[in-house]
């Protein structure tokens, strides 16, 4: 057989890591401008209330007194090191968002050399699991497609999954060689970790962790070791003390309506990924217990479990689906034996990617701005939130904010509360009044004194937006014509 020019070889070994390297230095460069979609104002907010207190930092967003799951062990890290360093909240997110984005790379490189020692595949399964999507753009937290992950860099889903591929990894080696009790134990605290910070994905690492169990057929010996992990990791989920972790089972109810949606556009958002499908079959004519295949089909168990039986919040276990195919078509490109269907393999997967990164184009725009893209990747941009910056002269921490929605997604942010939560908030018993209190204060039909004893109630003494009224004073004027009022007397 004759041998491969080294020039080739070192050329696919060079393209993929080249252009990894190149995407993360794009992350790094978005991370410094830190756009704001989505939650990071619930993160802002719960960093600033444990800077505030550590102890009994009470709800992120209203003025009450409630555990809240967003009080989690690297929220309350983060939290300290704003207390200790007295630096702003969004500088301390922008630290967390450099850990997080470290783990998911040290992770994927981690997990990846568990199947493989070729030194393109690490990097080549970064390339996937950024860009092997589907044509029609998708975000949401917990899922690691480029632009999602450039919106949600600094959130604890990214810390979670980076943290994810690290314990995939130490568990396959665990299951490999005789390790030690501590090892294992060790395993319990990292698996419970996991599900503290980001409970999603927490199901996503279980799931992982399930498929790496079963593939590997453990002894007697290991289940015993296992099950003292997971013994351990269920303590400690039973111990913390910022919220009650399995009261959260019976939550789901209340979060079945916004993850509908995570069931609708599904080849558009998620097509590509047929790839990593066609290389799993492959694995699993070789190995019918290969840990991939089976991290797979428990993914797609229990997200089509979720829209078959209305559980919608369970198509957030939709990273274990494609986790796995996105790894599998980068392995499959860098162990396909003859040069012909490895050179073959690797130009359909090119492709691919490409149609992927193309989708995700406008990502180019949190770095330079849409002015600065062509037009054809300007459209792609989506404007990020402006934030309320614009209020903090006047507002200060702790002061209640009559706003609706979407800036009471932002306003907590800066130290203020809101009447109601922007965001679902299922240990606030209070939410549905809440939320009834602040749609009766804007409704058109609304009286001036129906609108003044709702802010008595509430002690608000700030109003953003709305109709003026003779005992509110206009104090500021921000983005889109919208007005900051005092309340007075």
């Amino acid at each position: 057989m004759r041998a491969e020019p080294r020039s080739a070889t070192s050329a696919g070994r060079a393209l993929p890591q080249a252009a990894a390297a190149l995407v993360l230095v794009l992350v790094l460069l978005v991370i410094v401008r830190l756009p704001w979609a989505g939650d990071l104002g619930m993160h802002a907010a719960t960093v600033q209330r444990l800077r505030h207190s550590l102890l009994h930092p009470g709800n992120p967003l209203v003025d009450a007194d409630t555990p809240s799951p967003y009080y989690s062990p690297w929220m309350l890290v983060l939290g300290c090191v704003a207390k200790l360093t007295g630096l702003s909240v969004f500088v301390v997110l922008r630290l967390g968002a450099l850990v997080g984005l470290g783990l998911l790379v040290t992770g994927v490189w981690s997990y990846v050399r568990t199947f493989t020692a070729h030194r393109a595949a690490p990097a080549l399964a970064l390339l996937c699991l950024l860009f092997l999507w589907g044509p029609v753009l998708f975000n949401w937290s917990g899922f690691i497609g480029l632009n999602s992950l450039a919106l949600t860099v600094a959130y604890p889903s990214v810390f979670a999954i980076g943290l994810s591929f690290h314990f995939w990894a130490w568990l396959t080696r665990a299951l490999r060689a005789e390790t030690g009790w501590g090892e294992w134990l060790g395993l319990g605290l990292l698996w419970a970790l996991i599900l503290l910070c980001h409970q999603f994905t927490g199901v996503v690492a279980s799931l992982g962790a399930l498929a790496t169990v079963i593939a590997a057929r453990p002894g007697r010996r290991t289940l015993l070791r296992l099950g003292a992990a997971l013994a351990v990791g269920v303590l400690l989920l039973g111990l913390w003390p910022y919220y009650d972790f399995f009261s959260l089972f019976s939550a789901g109810t209340d979060l079945e309506a916004i993850h509908r949606s995570l069931y609708r556009h599904v080849p558009g958002r998620f097509g590509l990924i047929l790839l990593g499908v066609g290389a799993l079959v492959l694995r699993w004519r070789r190995d019918h217990r290969d840990p991939l295949v089976l991290f797979f089909l428990l993914g797609v168990l229990v997200f089509a479990a979720g829209g078959l039986t209305g559980h919608y919040s369970w198509g957030r276990a939709l990273p274990a689906v494609l986790i796995p195919a996105q790894l599998a078509a980068a392995l499959e490109v860098v162990s396909a034996g003859k040069r012909a269907v490895r050179v073959g393999s690797a130009c359909v997967l090119g492709a691919a990617l490409a149609v992927g990164a193309w989708a995700q184009a406008g990502t180019l725009g949190y770095v330079v701005g849409r002015d600065a893209l062509p037009g054809a990747v300007a459209a792609k941009y989506r404007t990020p939130w402006v934030g309320y910056h614009w209020i903090t002269p006047w507002v200060k921490y702790g002061d209640v904010v009559m706003a609706p929605k979407f800036p009471a997604r932002q306003i907590p942010a800066y130290g203020a509360y809101t009447v109601a939560p922007g965001y679902p908030d299922v240990f606030l018993p209070d939410a549905a009044r809440r939320d009834a209190a602040v749609r009766e204060y804007f409704a058109a039909d609304t009286s001036s004194s129906g609108r003044r004893a709702i802010v008595r109630e509430y002690g608000v003494r700030w109003v953003v937006g709305g109709s003026a009224e003779p005992w509110l004073r206009k104090v500021a004027g921000g983005p889109g014509g919208q007005v900051l009022y005092e309340v007075q007397g």
